[in-house]
């Protein structure tokens, strides 16, 4: 059965592959993605297998277009995003495509290296202008002797008489270049080290340096140190080697200093044209890259995986070919078939691939054939767990359910209305939104799930109507049926701000209640929550019983699926009858109360919760029926309570009392048939098979010995009448009445399975019987019985969910539009007001998406995730299956290679 309600039906098949056609084939099962392999090899290690020389020269095609992305990415070029799927190539085509990548790895590689150099280069003579020009400068800023005299004021000194002359001490300086956040660290060492007998002057470069190799901005500093000797000039030219400083020859006179600067200027010229030239030949290379790099990748990536598929398949010397094992659903054989008879073609082959299904005991894998709007759904149910073979999905059921009880708590048609306008959005521009592939993990997850949403938002326009609510708001759609006739003097005259309204006197019968949804008069209303608690209390124990039941049915579904007749009537039975005697009972009466009361009996309506208290503890209080009393004692009138002892807490309908112990009854007597029926059964079926395999082994002995006394038998004692039937048997067909395998000498074979269908008797079931311990059995059934009914309790408590969120998100849009919008509704300011009221409004409008839509939707997702996954799944849903996964091309497309 091939629908999303159960799973598809999975078949295990054997291909027999012919080595020139092997290749050929997987590639066009890649393409059609319904088969999923086996490894037949699990104890080989990857570098054991056959087409492991094939892997490694895909990984290095990968690294070479890893480098190629990456250069392209450095350079700000991105992969082209075309829709296209090109075939997987020839294998004899990996090498022309290995040439194609070596080509343009080494092309690359030379040039960035040789513009790395050019770049070094270009830096050196960067910074040996700037020195020059620095040096220029700070020559020539002192005057006729410039920044010597300076030095040589600030160095040479004599302790007694002060300054020496200037002419009778000869300095030397160095200039270079240095980091510039290094300079501080740099001006101290070359102070302590020296002990003060150097003089140092720098100055930033104006220009933006350029690091040759990472292509990051730099910053650096001129400087110019002067000392006296050969020994600090050794010392500080370790210092400027010791703190990567760069030093740069620099002549002493102007004319020399301006004849090497021009000379410097003409090879920068030289230099940056050389370098435009190279970066003009790189990014030529990189274009004719980056239109043929996304079919490169995909091409690659299934190579990649048609010989990782291949190394999962047994080699068969003998005749040549691969033998493959793997999943495929029934529905989709005609299409393998096709698929491999088109490979084959596409080979040359003249032997044809074969496809043989095979039988096994497996538990097949689980696949369900989804599209985009199921697919959300299908994946909320696998992150409970995925569903068993053919088990029942929850799926379909959470397509209605899940965006109904997420609207039930978040009903709000204004609020609904503009979630929908969201989801709609996002479906309509989808090939837009997915195009994009966006990083943005939250983006991608509300564009993920457009369909729920767009779902979830029409139902909340639907539940906000039920109850009538829009921002807070209720809409006089329908006219209410109630009509109050009192005026502001007469309310002003007698004290009241308010009034009970009477329904014999202000409710129009004849129009009826309000036709679709609550009234609008409750809006107005003092004890609206008090109304619309009752009113949602009551829904959400409705609708959590409702689908409770459903999974209870549900179960029962299974159960006949799989033939277990056991489970029917041990546990989906009691469990049905523990549900509907507790709590389908407790929904009939809220049912019953809502026909059956009316405004002329309110005083004696039944409190339901005090009800269904006194109904497990047994305590009932009749109405009493007066001497002249002749009409229903239980119906609705406007009779005194007091005549008849009538109150919330008595009895409400007649033969209450029996209906309710024998509910009681029946639900307490089914916990004892969850508990011990199954486990008792199940023992008593072992110990029967236990016995039937002792009588047939001790048959099977005494046949031997009959067999040893008797060797030579005519024909004619076979049929001699009270004979053995088995005395005619040879010694393998006694290993198979036995279930032992028997080689020709009637010696036991040691570690031969036996492939036959249960022997001549058939009970080879019976030798193989599996160990059974009564304890663990009774444990788990106890586990099961405990949790289902205390989970009746409590998952019926869960749902009342529903009614506290939407209280909380009606009572959080009343104060949301009381507090802010109001207030400034009623702000009496000319000309201001207006400009005021705009700002109100969006932030109004802010706060409503932010909170009641993001945060409040979120909360009511949650527990509606919740509902399912606890409450309705546990019912029915084990989740222990496995997915299936087919060997597909699909998720190949993507043109980002894994590092």
């Amino acid at each position: 059965m091939g629908s999303l309600f159960r799973s598809e039906e999975m078949n295990l098949c054997q291909i027999f592959l012919q080595s020139e056609a092997a290749y050929a084939c997987v590639s066009e099962l890649g393409e059609l993605g319904l088969v999923q392999f086996k490894d037949l090899n699990p104890d080989m290690n990857a570098f054991q297998r056959k087409f492991v020389s094939e892997i490694m020269r895909c990984d290095e095609m990968e690294r070479k277009l890893r480098y190629i992305h990456k250069e392209l990415k450095k350079d700000g070029m991105k992969i082209p995003d075309r829709d296209e799927n090109p075939k997987a190539p020839a294998p004899k085509e990996m090498i022309d495509l290995e040439a194609t990548f070596e080509k343009i790895e080494s092309e690359l590689k030379e040039v960035n290296t040789n513009a790395e150099a050019l770049r070094r280069n270009y830096l050196e003579l960067t910074e040996l202008k700037e020195v020059l020009k620095k040096t220029q400068i700070f020559f020539e800023e002192h005057g006729r002797h410039g920044i010597v005299d300076d030095a040589q004021h600030a160095l040479v000194h004599d302790e007694g008489s002060g300054f020496v002359p200037i002419t009778s001490v000869q300095l030397g300086f160095v200039a270079g270049v240095i980091p510039r956040e290094k300079v501080p660290a740099f001006e101290r060492l070359l102070w302590f080290a020296n002990r003060g007998n150097t003089f140092l002057k720098y100055d930033e470069i104006d220009q933006q340096l350029e690091d040759p190799v990472t292509g990051d901005s730099i910053s650096k500093c001129v400087f110019l140190i002067f000392f006296q000797g050969e020994q600090l000039k050794a010392r500080v030219r370790k210092i400027c080697e010791g703190f990567k400083a760069t030093l740069y020859p620099c002549p002493e006179t102007t004319h020399e200093r301006t004849e090497m600067l021009n000379g410097v200027s003409t090879r920068l010229e030289d230099l940056n044209l050389v370098l435009h030239q190279t970066e003009d030949h790189r990014k030529r290379v990189l274009m004719s890259a980056q239109k043929e790099i996304r079919p490169w990748i995909i091409k690659v990536k299934k190579i990649k995986a048609i010989y990782h598929t291949l190394n999962m398949c047994n080699y068969d010397v003998s005749h040549n070919s691969l033998i493959a094992e793997c999943w495929t659903p029934v529905s989709g054989l005609e299409e393998i078939q096709q698929a491999l008879k088109h490979g084959t073609e596409l080979s040359g082959s003249t032997v044809p691939s074969i496809l043989h299904r095979m039988q096994t005991k497996e538990t097949p894998p689980t696949y369900f054939k989804t599209n985009k709007f199921t697919h959300v759904f299908q994946a909320i149910i696998d992150a409970y767990g995925i569903a068993c073979y053919q088990e029942v999905n929850p799926a379909p059921y959470a397509i209605i359910s899940f965006p109904f009880l997420f609207a039930v708590m978040f009903g709000d048609f204004g609020h609904g209305f503009i979630m929908f306008l969201a989801g709609l959005w996002m479906v309509l521009t989808e090939k837009k939104l997915l195009a994009k592939k966006s990083d943005n993990e939250i983006a991608n997850m509300f564009i993920g799930g457009r369909y729920i949403i767009t779902m979830m938002g029409l139902f909340s326009i639907y539940t906000g109507l039920i109850y009538n609510d829009i921002f807070s708001k209720s809409v006089n759609i329908f006219q209410s049926s109630w009509h109050p006739n009192y005026d502001f003097k007469t309310l002003q005259k007698e004290g009241y701000s308010s009034r009970v309204l009477n329904p014999q006197e202000h409710f129009d019968n004849t129009t009826g209640p309000y036709p679709f949804g609550i009234d609008p008069i409750w809006q107005a209303s003092l004890n609206k929550i008090t109304f619309n608690n009752s009113l949602k209390m009551k829904l959400s124990v409705i609708f959590g019983v409702s689908q409770m039941l459903l999974g209870v049915l549900l179960s029962f579904v299974n159960h006949a699926y799989f033939r277990r007749p056991l489970n029917i009537f041990c546990e989906f039975i009691p469990q049905l009858i523990f549900l509907v005697c507790l709590f389908g009972y407790l929904v009939a009466v809220v049912v019953y109360k809502w026909i059956a009361f009316n405004a002329d009996c309110t005083q004696y309506a039944p409190q339901l919760i005090i009800q269904f208290i006194n109904m497990f503890l047994l305590s009932y209080t009749p109405r009493d029926r007066p001497a002249n009393f002749t009409g229903d004692l239980y119906a609705c009138s406007r009779i005194e309570p007091t005549s008849i002892n009538a109150t919330s807490q008595t009895v409400f309908y007649e033969y209450q009392q029996p209906i309710q112990i024998g509910m009681v009854l029946a639900a307490l007597l089914m916990i004892p048939v969850m508990l011990l029926v199954k486990p008792l059964i199940l023992k008593a079926r072992h110990s029967s098979r236990v016995k039937r395999r002792d009588r047939l082994y001790a048959t099977s002995q005494r046949t031997l010995i009959h067999n040893e006394e008797q060797p030579e038998q005519s024909d004619d004692t076979k049929g001699v009448k009270g004979a053995r039937p088995e005395a005619h048997l040879s010694d393998i067909e006694l290993g198979a009445v036995t279930g032992k395998n028997m080689n020709i000498n009637g010696e036991e074979e040691r570690g031969v399975v036996s492939h036959s269908e249960g022997g001549i008797l058939g009970h080879e079931e019976e030798e193989n019987i599996p160990q059974f311990e009564f304890g663990e059995v009774f444990i788990l059934q106890a586990i099961h019985t405990i949790e289902y009914c205390l989970g009746c309790i409590s998952h019926t408590a869960s749902y009342l969910r529903l009614w506290a969120l939407s209280l909380a998100h009606a009572q959080l849009s009343e104060v949301l539009w009381s507090m802010l919008f109001r207030t400034g509704l009623t702000m009496d300011l000319p000309y201001v007001g207006g400009i005021l009221i705009w700002a109100i409004f969006a932030a109004f409008a802010g706060v409503t998406v932010a909170v009641l839509l993001l945060m409040e939707g979120l909360s009511a997702f949650l527990h509606t995730i919740r509902l399912h996954w606890v409450e309705f799944n546990s019912k029915f849903y084990v989740g222990d299956g496995y997915q299936f996964a087919p060997y597909s091309f699909k998720h190949l497309l993507d043109a980002d290679l894994d590092e």
